[in-house]
Parts: structure tokens; sequence; C-alpha cells
């Protein structure tokens, strides 16, 4: 007599599982990463909703150009939308409108995609504030501050070349305006207009190569920055801000499987239903309205999206500043904001470089500062933010008139006087609101929170009793570094040699005064300071 023994096999999907496994080391990767700590905040979901927009943005991307034609050749327009029958137009244009009124749901999904547009935008600009403001830019995160500045930069230009794909009157407005600025570079901006148009303006191109360089080249590099962004994300771990526990050798928060990846999941449904619901009350861009584009025309009330409007307002506050130099006109009105516009980008960008020569601090930092604790970092912040807001209100100067009933001339000069008093009015009050809450803080640790009790002390005096805070808002409130100012030195050595000093060490040391001086910083309460306070001596 025999006995067999029997071998179950394993259900299909392990098996599909350990031979992937067996390949490509998919669950020692998983099990290194999988249980990986994320910190639970609000403002972190501000980068989530940036990512889920972009997504968004790719699959209504797709569907989009199953339908549109990017090219210019002049068609004659019979499709069903009546007021337009027989018009002459692009067949850019002409499929635009099939894709609005013939397509079924076309109409949601070209909405969908430019609120996304516009939502990715002003979500990665809010989460580079929060980056900023936070100082979550400091070591070792200074190139993933770079990905993001590019991310935003490419976003715009994104956006630029999408919204001049249908060839109606507005978008041609906008290129017409592009091209203005590129004429203005001296001597070379001539070949430049001639080799991105084709020809004299409009060309018979310009359409097709912002088609391939909206839907290839610059998606295809934002997805590559984007995957090394979120990469640096993994591999640095997230900052966290301060709190019992928490230091820059931990993460205190939520695995990413399963909690995170949860939530993260159900916070992109609800982004997408959010901006589906937008799309579909609220019409964005009706080109029907606006009709197909012609040289000779321009559209009234033109207006780039918001994120190129601040580009746009340096141009219009600009004066119309001429000089001739050896016969050629050289257009300043229009070539001296051309400049200031990527000057002023670069200068964000290398932000981060700039606050660690002048600090001089060379360690890792995963806490992140309260805004307050970093007055100079946060009144710079809202400066540029002032500044930004100021020259948007110059880009639509001409709907700001007609609105709110007032002189053109006057928006105009209120945009050229605050462009350069906003910022600095910034600067000022913000840096007071931020020493005034850090006296606060000081204030709150050593005596407390105000309970709004009233209590009557037998000799007849009225106080309001103070509550003292927890641990936990105590290490809040105490937890940030303070740092020193640097300092140049003696100029002299111990045997009288006089050493020079180099205008680069002059420099550093006023702006570390600047940034880090008696002005800049409260001196954190001291345990001596709490312990005399809180014994009795005049605290109630």
């Amino acid at each position: 007599m025999s006995t067999a023994t029997d071998k179950r096999k394993a259900p299909a999907g392990e098996r599909v599982a350990d031979w992937a496994d067996g390949r490509l080391g998919i669950y020692s990767l998983a099990k290194a990463n999988m249980r990986k700590i994320f910190p639970d905040h609000w403002s972190f979901m501000l980068g989530e909703v940036a990512l889920y927009s972009f997504i968004i943005i790719i699959l209504t991307g797709v569907y989009l150009t199953l339908f549109f034609h990017p090219s210019m050749n002049e068609v004659e327009y019979h499709g069903s939308y009546v007021p337009m029958q027989g018009v002459l137009m692009s067949e850019a244009y002409a499929s635009t409108l099939d894709i609005s009124f013939d397509v079924r749901g076309g109409l949601l999904i070209r909405q969908i995609h430019h609120w996304a547009a516009l939502i990715f935008l002003a979500a990665m600009m809010v989460h580079m504030m929060r980056v900023f403001f936070t100082g979550a830019f400091r070591k070792p995160r200074e190139i993933n501050w770079l990905f993001g500045f590019l991310l935003f930069v490419l976003g715009m230009f994104t956006g630029f070349t999408g919204y001049s794909l249908p060839d109606d009157l507005l978008s041609g407005t906008g290129v017409r305006f592009m091209q203005g600025a590129i004429l203005s570079v001296p001597i070379v901006g001539t070949y430049l207009s001639m080799f991105l148009f084709g020809g004299e303006f409009p060309g018979g191109d310009i359409v097709a190569r912002f088609y391939s360089i909206h839907i290839l080249l610059l998606p295809g590099i934002m997805l590559g920055l984007l995957v090394a962004h979120l990469i640096l994300v993994f591999y640095h771990k997230h900052t966290q801000f301060a709190g019992p526990g928490r230091t820059n050798n931990n993460v205190v928060g939520m695995p990413l499987l399963p909690i995170y990846m949860a939530k993260a999941g159900g916070f992109f449904f609800l982004v997408f239903g959010v901006i589906s619901v937008i799309s579909a009350i609220a019409t964005i861009n009706p080109i029907w309205a606006l009709g197909p584009y012609r040289p000779d025309l321009v559209s009234t009330g033109a207006q780039p999206d918001w994120y190129m409007g601040f580009s746009e307002g340096l141009i219009r506050v600009m004066p119309g500043w001429e000089i001739n130099l050896w016969g050629h006109t050289l257009v300043l009105g229009v070539f001296i904001p051309l400049v200031i516009f990527p000057l002023v980008l670069a200068s964000i960008a290398v932000y981060p470089f700039i606050e660690s020569w002048v600090t001089g601090d060379k360690r890792e930092h995963h806490i992140l500062d309260r805004p307050r604790n970093a007055p100079t970092r946060t009144a710079f912040g809202v400066a540029w933010l002032t500044w930004y807001f100021v020259l948007l209100i110059g880009g639509g100067n001409d709907l700001w008139a007609t609105h709110f009933h007032l002189s053109i001339n006057s928006i105009t000069w209120f945009v050229r006087i605050f462009f350069f008093a906003g910022p600095v009015l910034a600067f000022v009050i913000t840096k007071r609101i931020c020493m005034g809450l850090q006296r606060r803080d000081k204030d709150k640790v050593l005596h407390g929170r105000e309970s709004g009790i009233i209590k009557r002390l037998p000799h007849g005096e009225f106080v309001e009793v103070h509550e003292p805070l927890t641990q936990e808002a105590l290490h809040t409130l105490t937890a940030h570094q303070q740092y020193t100012p640097a300092e140049i030195g003696p100029t002299v050595d111990e045997n009288g040699v006089e050493r020079k000093v180099s205008r680069t060490e002059k420099l550093r040391a006023r702006l570390s005064k600047a940034y880090y001086g008696k002005d800049n910083q409260v001196a954190k309460p001291t345990v001596e300071e709490y312990k005399e306070i809180t014994s009795g001596h005049g605290h109630h």
C-alpha cells in the first residue's frame, strides 16, 4: 500500500506575484518602503492638490488629442454651431468647435482640462509659498526646491502654449503679445520671430509647433521633474512641524500603507470631483463667443490666465520708452520688462543658496520653522507676493477701469508707484507683525494663556487669571533655533599684522545682521525667567 502526498498549488495571484518578485525584487522593495512614515498636517495636502491636478490634466489631455487637428489650413465651418456656419477659420479652431459641440462630453473635458491647469499652477504656487515660509527648502532639499521651481515655470509655458492652440481671437491676441516681446530683443529678435512662426506673423506653422511643445516636449520634461521631485521627497523623508517627540532624526505620523495611501486615494477623487463641478457650472474660454483669430483684429478685454498676468502687467505699466542706436530702434518699454521677468524668477530659484550662504548653516533641517520666527524671510515672501499682485492689477488695468468706473491712467500710475512702494511697505509691516507675534509667544510661555476669567483680589484689584500652557504648547513655542549673526572678527592678528577683509565677507556680515540681529528675533524665555514668574512674584 502506497501513500501519495498532496501538493496544493498556490493561488494564481500569489504565483504571479512570486514570478514578478523573482525578476524585479518588488517584495523586498515594498517591505523596505511601504511602511515609510509620513507626517499628518493639512498644509502638506497643497502639494498633493498640484499632483492630482497634473494627473487630471494628462488624462483629459489624452482625450482631447484624439479629436484636435493642429493645423492652420483654412476651412469653411459647417458644424452644428449655427452662428459660425460658413465662416472661414483654421482647422485648429474648427476642430475645437467640434470638440465643444459635437464630441460626446468634449466641452466638459475641455473645461476640466483648462480648470485643472489653473488649479495646478495655483496649487504649486501656494505649495511653494508653504515651503518658503516654513524653511522647508533648507539642506538637504535645495535641489528639490529647484525641481519644484522648474515645474512651476514649465507649467506656465505649457499653459501658455495650451490656451494658444484653439486659434481663437483671444489666444491669437496673446500670441501677438508674445511676438511683440520677442521682437523687442536687440539684434536677434526678428530672427527669433521668423524661426518661431516660420515666416511673417502669424505664419502657417505656429499651432502645429505649439502642439508638439504642449503635448510632448514640456509635459515630458515636467513628468521627469515630477518623478525626481517625489523620489527626493521619499529619500529625504518628509519635513514636519515642531512638537513633542519630533526631531531631525525621526518622523512622527502615519505609515504609507495602508493609511496614507487610502487617504491619498480618497483625496484624489475629491479633487477630481471639485474640479469637475467647477468645470460644469463655470465656463472658461468660450471660444465660440470670440471667433477665429484674424491678425487685423484684437479682442477687447483680452487677458491671459492668472499666472501670466504679472508679466503682462510689467509691460502695460512700463512707459513707452524708445531709443535709436545706429539706425536701429530699441523698444525699452517692452525689452526692460522682458529682462526683469527672468531675473525675478531666477532670484526665487537661488534663494535657498543665498540664505544658506548668509547663515553659514550646513546642517540638515527636517523640522520646519514657524514663519514668525524667521521674520526677514517671511517679509521677503510677503513683499514678493505684494509685488506680484500689484502687477496683476496692472495686467488687467482695462478691466479694473471698466468694472469699477476708474480712470485707466490712474490705475496705471497707482501700479507704477506701488511697484516700488508696495513691496517695501509689505516688508516693513510683515516684519513688525512677526516681531509682535514673537513677543506674544514669549509672554504666553512666561505668563500662560489668557483664560478670560476675571478675579478680584482681597485688596480690591481686578486681575485676569492666566492658565499655564501644556507641555506640548510650551515645546512648540520654544523649539525654534536662534542664530547668532556672523561677525567679521578681529582685523589684526596676535602679531599685529592687519588682515584684509574681503568685500564678500563684509557683505555676508551685513546680511547676517539684517537677518538675525537684535531687531529680528526676540530672545527665547529662559528657565530662570519662567521659574521666577511662576514662583508667585507678581504673577496672578
